[in-house]
């Protein structure tokens, strides 16, 4: 999504009111149809699916309407929602400072695993791990950030998620590993490793002023879930003892531990939860 110009002066209003409330705020929301009020309204027009929030169709006659005369469709980030968010993103070029959880989902021994394949198999298999990762975060309201080689970023914040996000990613990370065969007795079909961690992160839109803004996550949260997932071992969730305590998670049957991450000055108390058949 291209965008001109500097930092808009309310975008950190509008980032921050956004991804806490799930909805612009009046002044980002100029349009009749992006407000809260006109939403139950687009539950009569055909067609499933549609968005799981605002529910304007994405099928049929009514998904047709509403991408030709409102320019809504799908988001790049979870197609499961509108993509209103990325609307917003082509004005309001900047971000803000929000609690979030995020999730990173990361193929384990992948560099030994293609040495084993072929190219085209190995390409199968991480479109596979793919497929089955995005299924489940975009079911758990998450916004899929990026797909990079062997890896897979979510984040979970309020406005989607609601206010037990952190809960939420924590189930997210065992229904990847359910996913992905980790409580079959044959095996994983990809031995994936998950990290989890809730903080205050920025998210907003980045990009040059000519090219294209995306919308990330940016900051020592980010940092942290990354190394957690780094190192994860196979059937495993490492989560931070952050997420773990918001999240409410019984201990029963985690191995806590004491983490002494690459990059960071200090050790990082984590959970680790095992998948296994």
């Amino acid at each position: 999504m291209s965008f001109d110009g500097e930092k808009h002066p309310q975008a950190e209003e509008m980032w921050h009111h956004f991804f806490t409330t799930g909805e612009p705020p009046d002044f980002a929301a100029p349009y009749w149809y992006e407000k809260k009020l006109f939403r139950p309204l687009a539950k009569y027009l055909p067609s499933n699916p549609r968005c799981r929030v605002c529910h304007y169709p994405f099928g049929g006659v009514g998904g047709s309407l509403v991408r030709t005369f409102l320019g809504l469709g799908p988001s790049r980030m979870n197609p499961e929602l509108c993509n209103i968010c990325e609307n917003a993103a082509k004005k309001y070029r900047g971000g803000a400072e929000i609690e979030l959880t995020i999730i990173f989902a990361d193929v384990r021994g992948s560099t030994a695993i293609a040495e084993s394949m072929s190219p085209l198999e190995f390409s199968q298999l991480i479109d596979r791990f793919y497929q089955a990762t995005t299924k489940v975060l975009y079911r758990k309201n998450a916004m899929v950030e990026k797909l990079i080689g062997d890896a897979v970023t979510g984040f979970f914040v309020p406005g989607y998620a609601g206010s037990e996000h952190p809960r939420i990613a924590y189930e997210a990370g065992r229904a990847i590993l359910h996913a992905t065969g980790h409580n079959n007795l044959a095996g994983p079909w990809a031995p994936v490793g998950i990290g989890i961690h809730t903080g205050i992160a920025f998210v907003g839109s980045v990009g040059s002023k000519v090219g294209e803004a995306d919308i990330a996550v940016l900051g020592d949260t980010a940092n942290i879930g990354a190394r957690l997932a780094s190192v994860a071992r196979p059937g495993e969730i490492v989560i931070s003892n952050a997420s773990f305590l918001a999240a409410g998670i019984d201990r029963q049957g985690l191995e806590a531990r004491s983490l002494e991450l690459k990059g960071l000055s200090k050790p990082v108390d984590a959970w680790v939860a095992k998948i296994e058949p």
